[in-house]
């Protein structure tokens, strides 16, 4: 049968050319109108979900971000794997689902179970939240920011990839998502010397009380600080004069200048 396959070909062989060719013609007329993907989805449904904590190590990151988030993401509906990366200052969790599972579907039981779970973070944590969908091919580049002037520290090329390079790249058609890792956010911060604490006998959370309350956002919960005042107005003989809530802290002089202690030796 193969040997009269082959004498007929070679027999016939222009009938043979002709119907390849259309074959290829008429194959390249269908390519053109198939809605088909250069890269086809092939790896199951996956979400991201990461936590920025800033000032946090990577071991505190594990043990307190990380872990709870964890524990809470178990056990969802069709969850197949789940892997976690913990660096400095940053929490990843990637939950990898059964190939058939619908990813909205996915993504809203995530959102339940980060909702239950974002109040018992530490509040020096941002909430979690999910990176949007990636497809089979994940990240297409990463780029790494090195500086070789002394006067450019590692805070001053975050803030040029945060507000810079990440909001130029996101304009790009196709471009879902750009994250940063590593990065050193502008921020006053307090500075604690244990020495002059004990000297002027002032204790770790009264230097925490009195910055928290001083700020307009602290980061203690149940300071008056961690709720932003509001202005209000004042009327008189029909006029409304607004009233424009000043934040007495700025810059980093007016932090330093903070009283801790009265003349009493009372803490503030």
């Amino acid at each position: 049968m193969l040997k009269w396959v082959i004498g007929s070909s070679l027999r016939y062989r222009f009938l043979v050319i002709a119907f390849a060719a259309g074959l290829m013609f008429f194959g390249v007329q269908q390519l053109r109108h198939t809605p088909i993907d250069v890269f086809p989805e092939f790896a199951p449904p996956r979400v991201e979900v990461q936590t920025p904590s800033l000032g946090l190590s990577a071991t505190e990151v594990e043990s307190l971000v990380t872990i709870p988030l964890e524990q809470s993401l178990a056990g969802i509906p069709g969850l197949d794997e789940l892997r976690s990366k913990s660096v400095e200052g940053l929490s990843s969790v990637l939950l990898i689902f059964d190939r058939g599972t619908d990813l909205l579907t996915a993504r809203q039981l995530v959102s339940e179970r980060i909702a239950i779970i974002a109040p018992t973070l530490p509040t020096w944590s941002s909430p979690p939240f999910m990176i949007q969908p990636l497809s089979s091919t994940s990240r297409v580049m990463k780029i790494g920011l090195t500086s070789e002037d002394p006067e450019l520290d590692l805070i001053d090329m975050s803030m040029v990839s945060y507000w810079t390079i990440r909001a130029r790249l996101l304009r790009v058609p196709g471009v879902a998502n750009v994250p940063i890792w590593g990065e050193r956010l502008e921020m006053l911060q307090v500075q604690i010397d244990p020495e002059r604490l004990r000297q002027n006998a002032v204790t770790i959370d009264a230097v925490m009380n009195v910055t928290a309350e001083a700020l307009d956002a602290g980061l203690l919960q149940y300071s008056e600080g961690h709720v932003i005042g509001t202005g209000g107005w004042i009327e008189d003989d029909g006029t409304r004069l607004s009233v424009q809530h000043v934040p007495p802290i700025v810059n980093a002089e007016d932090l330093a200048s903070l009283p801790i202690r009265n003349l009493r030796g009372e803490t503030i």
